[in-house]
């Protein structure tokens, strides 16, 4: 494990408060302050290889003790914490994206898209570049229990609902020693957090707990396929299956995904997950409305692992429940142990 770990803190019960949107304003694109004079280094350390990997057994029920509910490898309970990350080609590189246990692809304005990433197992050193949060990203992390969100900011209208959600908040003005800036690019997307830190100033964040996730040995069937390509309005993600890796390389409109300090991204599942993508009541600076991806409800999706793809439903009764996915006879759809990448993806 990278990085400090904050002490060890006691999980705290869910506060159920998911309330509807009642104004509209504009997002503060830039979220950007004074840069400190540090820069972070285009290489960031090294983190250490993941916990051994060792195959989960098929089950139907929660990971168990010793095991990562989020990835089906061994760990040791911690707190989780979810970073907004940009992810416009200015963006790119990543830092800490490796570390990851999931990673949540997000349409935003333009048709473009963000990234939702969940620590808990692993702790880099540094992650970004991270930017603002959107309305969706409150019911996406319903089910974590109180997670602790880091963010540049939000629009004003926004505030509220983000407060008053089971979330322990993290931004440059409430825990600015938890953030840095970089010399090496522009704003806004020059902002990094130092997650241990995030944490540190996150006391109230619960453990990992069951999302619903699965881990175990593939299902019977599916198909055999070499790459699965998923497109958003105005990005491109594409998934191509490596046998030496045992896991999908990544590439983002149509350039190898890596991150600075682990090089390249290696998620052992992915899943297409079909939502509806609606407006919502907010917009950004420039008047465009922003995308609201709704993940409580139910749907289809597809599971890519082993090398194959295996066609699943999901379902989500309420913002409080973890996401369940299974096979079209009903069965549950176990993942691989390994890092997970969700795409939120529109519903064709």
């Amino acid at each position: 494990m990278t990085g400090e770990r904050g002490a060890r803190r006691p999980g705290r019960a869910l506060t159920a408060l998911l309330c509807a949107v009642t104004a509209a304003g504009l997002y503060g694109c830039s979220d950007s302050g004074p840069p400190e004079p540090s820069p972070v280094p285009t290489t960031a350390p090294a983190t250490t290889s993941p916990p051994a990997t060792t195959p989960a057994p098929a089950t139907t029920s929660a990971a168990p003790t010793g095991r990562s509910p989020f990835t089906g490898l061994p760990a040791r309970p911690a707190p989780v914490l979810a970073v907004k990350l940009d992810n416009v080609q200015a963006a790119r590189p990543h830092t800490g994206l490796g570390a990851a246990d999931l990673v949540y692809v997000e349409q935003v304005e333009g048709g473009v898209t963000r990234l939702l990433v969940v620590y808990s197992s692993r702790l880099p050193d540094l992650t970004g570049p991270v930017r603002s949060a959107r309305e969706s990203d409150i019911a996406l992390l319903g089910d974590f229990g109180r997670p602790a969100l880091a963010y540049s900011g939000a629009q004003s209208a926004l505030n509220p609902l983000l407060k008053a959600a089971p979330l322990d908040l993290v931004t440059e003005g409430s825990a600015p020693q938890a953030f840095r800036r970089s010399a090496d690019r522009p704003a806004p997307h020059n902002l990094y957090l130092r997650p241990a830190r995030a944490l540190a100033a996150a006391p109230g964040a619960d453990d990992a707990r069951d999302i619903g996730f699965r881990f175990g040995p593939a299902p019977a069937g599916g198909t055999t396929v070499e790459s699965s390509t998923v497109r958003y309005p105005a990005a491109r993600y594409t998934f191509t299956w490596s046998a030496a890796d045992r896991a999908w390389r990544v590439a983002m409109d149509g350039r190898e995904a890596r991150a600075t300090d682990t090089g390249p991204v290696r998620p052992a599942t992915v899943v297409v997950q079909r939502v509806t993508v609606r407006p919502s009541r907010f917009h950004d600076r420039f008047g465009a409305v922003s995308p609201y991806s709704e993940t409580v409800g139910s749907g289809t999706a597809l599971v890519l692992r082993d090398g194959r793809a295996h066609e699943a439903r999901w379902s989500r009764p309420t913002a409080a429940s973890g996401t369940t996915f299974t096979t079209p006879s009903g069965a549950p759809l176990a993942f691989a142990p390994g890092q997970v990448w969700v795409l939120l993806a529109p519903r064709a």
